[in-house]
């Protein structure tokens, strides 16, 4: 075993990666090697406050291995309260280089795994099987947050000589599952499998998303699709899996929603930079939309700060439902009513678990969608268009529709097109809601809260108003306040029915 020690600054080089700044530290080299012997390096140092969001560590692969390993450890000091701590996250590219793009890209694990390993016949989740090859590959560190002592890390990179293993053909579940023709299909587009930071295997998720009564899933984990090649065998008549990625920058995250096979989408970049409408367009020409995460939660780097001028849709409930996703709806309401004023088009709402382990229920809350078919297209169609609201689980059904007095009508995400006077009678019909309230919200705000539904949870609510009263009116279905005017947490919501010509 050898040893090098990059010091604290010592070794370094300070250059621009596409957009982020980023440090490249002196390079590991091996001697080659005879099959089957091993050789290991040993590499510690030490990362200010303030470092670059990505550390390079190079590392020369001579000719004739088998397997690289990588395991890593860092110093997690004790700190003042209300100071961040330590978290370093950690990746690979190969002999292609770290160019963003992430041509070179072999795995991510976040700070979800302290070791990895890669050849051609397998690989650690999170990670990419395929060839060892010759030349300079680079160990990925992210210093998420640094305490103010420093991050002190050390890292062990075992090369394994031999011939390679047979490579696997990746295989990918099928675009289409055995639907029922027009309908109402419900969906769970953000959640994590043992491939990012989740706990669960794909089968298991699998098996969670048939119990909640589940049409369709999204594969999204963080800053990797590996786990792409391992939904094949969960994917079924009664389960459409498409294909994406959550999309993990310091400014936000992003869901690629229903993007074409083995897309990988770059993360290494901040709004400063510039760069996340080069990446929203790779999305869309993959065939995927664009869906921006959790806007105002409040863990780090997760507060979208990139704008939604390239946002196909956006998660306006995330998880639980909690203060940050009702500041989310809030926001996004504002943003219905500057669509109104043709400030923009506008931006269809989502729901999603984003489940990662026990108990984190999947399918809870989940997106309902009027689609043509159960196949990628036609949910990314009915997602586009707004043909959808949230939902809570499965138990909770809505039907909810704005109708003229000549018979005209039109249902969620779509315009009922009559004069600014004409009396309109707007319907929603719940079930799966006891003791709910319903609220109907319009760019004037909330205009009509009806008395709790009954314990059987099934009900009709009813209001009259005109398009110069209400450019929009959309429904929400609120479960019983603890105390006082506070609007209790939601237990559905639907996408807007626009008023007026």
């Amino acid at each position: 075993m050898c040893e090098d020690n990059h010091g604290g600054l010592a070794r370094r080089a300070l250059f621009v990666t596409g957009a982020a700044a980023a440090l490249t530290l002196g390079s590991v080299s091996f001697a080659s090697a005879a099959d089957g012997d091993q050789e290991t390096r040993t590499v510690r140092g030490t990362l200010p406050p303030g470092s670059p969001d990505f550390v390079y560590v190079p590392v020369e692969v001579p000719a004739g291995v088998r397997e690289i390993k990588v395991a890593y450890t860092y110093d997690r000091p004790s700190v003042p309260a209300g100071t961040t701590g330590n978290a370093l996250d950690i990746g690979v590219f190969d002999d292609r280089g770290t160019e963003l793009g992430g041509r070179g890209f072999r795995g991510w694990s976040g700070g979800a795994r302290t070791e990895f390993f890669l050849r051609a016949d397998d690989a650690t989740p999170g990670y990419l099987p395929g060839p060892v090859r010759e030349g300079t590959w680079h160990i990925a560190l992210g210093p998420y947050t640094v305490a103010p002592q420093g991050l002190s890390y050390e890292i062990t990179i075992t090369l394994t000589y031999g011939e390679p293993g047979e490579a696997v053909e990746p295989v990918y579940p099928p675009e289409r599952a055995k639907g029922r023709g027009r309908a109402w299909y419900r969906g769970d587009c953000h959640l994590h499998s043992w491939y990012s930071d989740g706990r669960r295997t794909p089968a298991e998720i699998g098996a969670l998303a048939r119990a909640a009564g589940l049409d369709f899933i999204n594969s999204s984990e963080h800053n990797t699709h590996s786990a792409h090649a391992h939904w094949a065998d969960v994917a079924g008549d009664d389960l459409l899996v498409m294909l994406g990625e959550e999309i993990t920058t310091r400014n936000g995250h992003v869901v690629a929603l229903g993007t074409d096979p083995g897309t990988f989408v770059d993360w290494r970049y901040r709004a400063r930079d510039n760069r996340f409408g080069r990446f929203a367009r790779q999305i869309r020409r993959a065939g995927g939309l664009v869906v921006p995460a959790h806007p105002h939660a409040t863990c780090v780097g997760c507060n979208w700060k990139f704008g939604f001028g390239e946002a196909d849709a956006v998660e306006v409930w995330n998880g639980p439902y909690t203060p940050d996703d009702e500041v989310t709806l809030a926001d996004w309401d504002s943003m219905l009513v500057a669509s109104v004023r043709g400030e923009r088009g506008w931006i269809p709402a989502t729901g999603s678990s984003d489940a990662h382990r026990d108990p984190d229920p999947v399918g809870s809350p989940q997106t309902v969608v009027l689609a043509d078919d159960l196949t990628r297209q036609a949910i990314q169609e009915g997602i586009r268009a707004g043909r959808s609201y949230i939902a809570e689980s499965a138990r909770v059904a809505l039907s909810f529709r704005a109708s003229g007095g000549r018979g005209e009508h039109a249902g969620i995400g779509e315009r009922l097109t009559v004069g600014r006077d004409t009396p309109v009678t707007v319907r929603l019909e719940v079930t799966g809601a006891p003791r709910c309230t319903v609220r109907f919200v319009t760019d004037q705000g909330v205009l009509h809260t009806s008395p709790p539904l009954p314990v059987a949870g099934a009900g009709v609510v009813e209001w009259r108003t005109t398009p110069s009263y209400a450019a929009y009116v959309r429904a929400e279905v609120r479960h019983e306040a603890a105390a006082g005017p506070i609007p209790g947490p939601l237990a559905a919501f639907t996408n807007p029915v626009f008023l007026g010509r």
